[in-house]
């Protein structure tokens, strides 16, 4: 029997701080279901014609949910990481296309916060990405790299105290669309590929020259199409952090957490699905268990280990932020980059045995069963930075890493 202890007193200014937090997060869960539903309700639409979901953009606007990482004293709401997870997976649930943007442009969001080291320009950029919900694009493909984002073939140019910046990119997810681009690039033109800087330029800075298009077999609403791009600005609009601390402390993690919440959502809509019509099959036959229960058992089981690893992930990188050496380390970096190959394949997984829980009703295009557009659009999962890059990656690192010795070192 468990020993009740009395809770020591809860001053009134930490018992006011918690009810705000608690507050703010129920009006946050609030807002993203509003969205959620509107997403939901055009996700078909959006998948069949190929289009950038703008119903599901205007509610994220008229429901200020793309500032929500901007501090307070720019204007911001200074949600958590994990808060930003969570709408992931709830817009995950209801269009996978519409997640995966909110997803994308919050990672760029994140990377500006975290790096701009007080540089005003910067600083004014947050609170008018606040005030307007400007939407970010991301720029980080070019040429024959594809997606080596450590890797940039074009620089930045310096001339009469401006810069200019032209790129070859052979995908850039609703660029078209967007109000701004954060982009890698070469330091200089005498720097190595790997001396990166990451920029930000407005809509206003930059035109776009449409290349190749975005026909794919899912995430069809993200519009990632190829774009030659050619910007100018100021050096202010460069980060004032090496590329190389970014990639590290804040891009890669973020982008494997935001993502892995929308992949986890997309699976979690497919795992309904199976649910709904099992119980369904099993109320028509008398209680008897349709043929594919045990597979909605395999996809209900996968979909919780997926859940908790994305859990456990994001509360090692919460407890290390701040702490700089941690997060370059190569046991963080592992672990952070392995994220992102364990949870694209066990969503995979999960909407495969979602799938196979609902027979031929799941194969069909149409109908409540349907998990076609669920399984296209996770099948980009293990493709997005491809898993056998990654993992080509690590094998090279971990040959140089020591083997250690015992259990305790």
């Amino acid at each position: 029997m468990l020993e009740v202890q009395e809770a020591a007193p809860v001053r009134s200014d930490q018992a006011s701080m918690a009810t705000s937090a608690d507050r703010e997060a129920s009006t946050l869960r609030v807002r993203t279901e509003a969205v959620a539903r509107i997403a939901a309700q055009h996700a078909d639409e959006v998948d069949r014609e190929g289009r950038f979901p703008q119903e599901a953009l205007d509610a994220m606007r008229q429901h200020d949910l793309l500032g929500i990482l901007v501090p307070r004293h720019l204007g911001g709401e200074e949600a958590g990481l994990s808060a930003v997870v969570d709408v992931c997976f709830r817009l995950g649930r209801a269009c996978s296309s519409a997640a995966m943007i909110f997803a994308m442009h919050q990672i760029k969001v994140a990377c500006v916060v975290r790096h701009h080291d007080g540089n005003p320009w910067q600083e004014a950029l947050l609170r008018r990405l606040v005030a307007e919900n400007l939407l970010f694009a991301s720029s980080t493909t070019e040429g024959q790299g594809g997606g080596n984002v450590r890797s940039s073939v074009s620089p930045i140019v310096r001339v009469d105290g401006r810069i200019t910046f032209e790129r070859a990119a052979t995908v850039m997810s609703y660029g078209a669309e967007a109000d701004a681009v954060v982009t890698t690039a070469r330091r200089s033109p005498g720097a190595a590929a790997s001396d990166q800087v990451l920029a930000v330029f407005l809509r206003a800075d930059y035109t776009l020259q449409k290349g190749g298009g975005w026909n794919t077999m899912g995430m069809r609403g993200t519009c990632s199409a190829g774009f030659a791009l050619s910007a100018s600005g100021c050096d202010d609009q460069i980060l004032p952090v090496p590329y190389d601390g970014i990639h590290n402390r804040t891009m890669t993690p973020t982008a494997h957490l935001f993502w892995s919440g929308v992949w986890a959502g997309i699976a979690a809509a497919a795992v309904e699905r199976a649910q709904v019509f099992t119980r369904k099959a099993a109320r028509q036959g008398g209680g008897q268990m349709p043929p594919g229960a045990a597979h909605f058992t395999r996809a209900s089981t996968s979909l919780g280990t997926l859940r908790n690893l994305i859990g456990a992930s994001l509360r090692r990188y919460e407890r290390a932020l701040g702490d700089d050496a941690w997060l370059d380390s190569l046991d963080f970096q592992t672990a952070i980059t392995l994220l992102k190959v364990e949870a694209s394949e066990l969503a995979v997984a999960t909407v495969l045995s979602a799938l196979r829980a609902c027979g031929l009703s799941g194969y069909r295009g149409d109908g409540e069963a349907s998990v076609s557009r669920h399984l296209r659009d996770v099948l980009s999962a293990p493709l997005m930075i491809n898993n056998d890059r990654i993992l080509a990656s690590l094998a090279t690192a971990a040959l140089m890493a020591p083997i250690p010795s015992s259990l305790t070192e």
